[in-house]
């Protein structure tokens, strides 16, 4: 199937039909208990594989697509952002990270494969429980600790999968014209009927709320690698496996599946590379490694809890609620653990009640 290219905007992959995915550098929750959101501590810096064709392995080479440096037991999520209604899907190690199921070219429903935007505004890992995630946390390929390998007994792939789709033709225009007849009742109620009234950009779809000011600036863009870097240096390979436990709902897709498009808009493959590797390809330095919890916890820094009271929670994914989490891989290294106080928690969304370039691949 085709579809149109992806773009890499500074650090934000932007696929066909402008959704939006950054990539953002959190702090690895504890593997017990349930948790609040934590916060966002800037961007990982994303850079094109074929910038880099030779210093990258030739797999990489050959699947195309974007990588990203992540340090062993390195925790992230997913932000997301679209103009128009799209269903994104994302795989880790070609498992999708919704359902649990081998990663498809297909949506699928029962059970859904893939999240809605704009209503999902982040994703911090798999769905493994009911109303809960764990999170996305970076260990190397051969230990069976990805949940590549604890679903599938294999570890060949790694990074994480990317693909979207938009609606169909005839649901797409329904849904735009709706969206300009609800502007232009919104700007006459705030304006007043007078047909003198500028309609700013009322021909296209409200641009979503602007996301919560999370973490520092991203980088400024590194060099292309010099020519004494080495030449296709064999890169240890990094995927996804999982860590604590945190409070976040996966919404159901309330659309019927037909109103989707049959063809995907665009698809990108997201390695995932150590900081010595990413070094050797790129030139640059990895980040520094995330401040402790405890650090974090001590400076009043906030903590998030979000709801979307019109929203319905996927149930849990049945292939992913046994994934067991890195520490009981490679051992628990958390340092005693700093539970935030209530009041650094802040909610967000609706206030609850009291209780690239592609590949083969």
């Amino acid at each position: 199937m085709g579809g149109d290219s992806v773009r890499l905007d500074g650090n934000t992959l932007v696929l066909p039909g402008d959704v939006g995915v950054r990539f953002i550098r959190t702090l690895r929750l504890p593997e017990q208990g349930t948790h609040p959101l934590p916060p966002g501590l800037g961007e990982f810096p994303v850079r094109r594989v074929a910038d880099y064709a030779d210093s990258v392995p030739p797999e990489w080479a050959a699947r195309g697509g974007v990588m990203l440096p992540m340090y062993l037991r390195e925790a992230m999520w997913l932000s997301f952002s679209s103009k128009e209604p799209a269903a994104l899907q994302i795989g880790v190690g070609k498992v999708c990270a919704v359902s649990g199921k081998p990663w498809t070219d297909r949506l699928a429903r029962d059970p859904q494969n893939y999240v809605v935007l704009p209503r999902q505004p982040w994703l911090d890992g798999i769905n493994s429980g009911k109303g809960t995630i764990r999170q996305f946390v970076a260990v190397p390929l051969g230990l069976g600790a990805t949940v590549e390998g604890q679903v599938t007994g294999e570890e060949t792939w790694g990074g994480i999968q990317l693909q979207n789709f938009a609606l169909n033709d005839l649901e797409l225009a329904r849904w735009r014209k709706a969206e300009e007849e609800r502007r232009e009742q919104a700007a006459r109620a705030r304006y007043g009927s007078s047909d003198n009234v500028w309609l700013a950009g009322a021909s296209g779809a409200l641009p979503p709320p602007a996301a919560p000011a999370f973490g520092a600036a991203p980088p400024a863009p590194g060099g292309h690698p010099s020519a004494s870097l080495p030449r296709k240096r064999q890169a240890g390979a990094l995927g996804l496996g999982v860590g604590g436990t945190m409070r976040q709902e996966i919404y159901k897709d309330e659309r019927p599946l037909a109103e989707w498009s049959a063809e995907r808009a665009g698809r990108v493959f997201v390695h995932l590379v150590t900081p010595p590797d990413w070094l050797r390809i790129t030139g640059e330095a990895a980040p520094p490694s995330p401040v402790d919890r405890a650090a974090y916890t001590a400076a009043n820094l906030p903590w998030f809890d979000y709801f979307d009271s019109d929203a319905t929670d996927l149930a849990p994914a049945d292939p992913l609620a046994n994934v067991v989490p890195v520490g009981d891989w490679l051992g628990d290294d958390h340092e005693p653990w700093q539970p935030p106080t209530p009041g650094q928690v802040h909610h967000l969304g609706d206030k609850q009640g009291k209780p690239v370039e592609d590949g083969d691949w």
